[in-house]
């Protein structure tokens, strides 16, 4: 079971937070946490807990937890296109409604792309929908960080391949820079 604190509760959380996120790879114990999370934050896509035990152990070189007086605040699931290894697909990211507007995100994306693990990808691309507004800032904004030359595609119709039962997925694809993605 996860018990989660409200931070509203707790204001001088909120006002030490950037410096008090602990940015890791997440774990196998890390998935039914990382499972609760995804469940406070639509409109993402709630997967099974066996499929963020398999995030956060396969992909967990790829993926990247942020805790906050151990608890879990953001997670970034994402992974290395097969059939492109230089592409890092972004598949979800998830910060706890009371860690939002902190630059959380941002900060979780930034640190994930400096790892050694990925210093090889030269594309990172991720699917949004339209209604999406804080995925959206958050790409366009690594966008004008790598020299705004990302690209936006359909990726999945809502009509030819959702049926009408999802709306629309955009694909984004953003060339990196070297300057991001260089270790620290």
């Amino acid at each position: 079971m996860v018990i989660q604190t409200a931070w509203t509760a707790c204001p001088n959380w909120i006002d030490s937070a950037q410096n008090s996120w602990v940015l890791r790879a997440p774990s196998r114990e890390d998935g039914s946490t990382v499972h609760a999370l995804i469940a406070l934050c639509p409109p993402l896509d709630e997967n099974s807990a066996y499929c963020n035990f398999l995030q956060a152990s396969h992909f967990a070189n790829t993926c990247i937890l942020a805790e906050m007086h151990e608890q879990c605040v953001g997670f970034i699931s994402a992974y290395r296109k097969p059939s492109e290894p230089n592409a890092l697909f972004v598949w979800q990211v998830a910060v706890h409604p009371d860690a939002r507007g902190q630059g959380l995100a941002y900060r979780m994306l930034s640190t994930l792309l400096q790892r050694e693990s990925v210093s090889d990808v030269e594309y990172l691309e991720t699917t949004i929908t339209n209604d999406n507004q804080g995925s959206w800032r958050l790409f366009q904004k690594l966008d004008r960080e790598m020299g705004e030359d990302g690209e936006v595609t359909t990726f999945l119709d809502t009509a030819r391949h959702f049926q009408g039962e999802h709306d629309t997925e955009y694909l984004y694809r953003i060339p990196l820079k070297s300057s991001l993605t260089d270790k620290e």
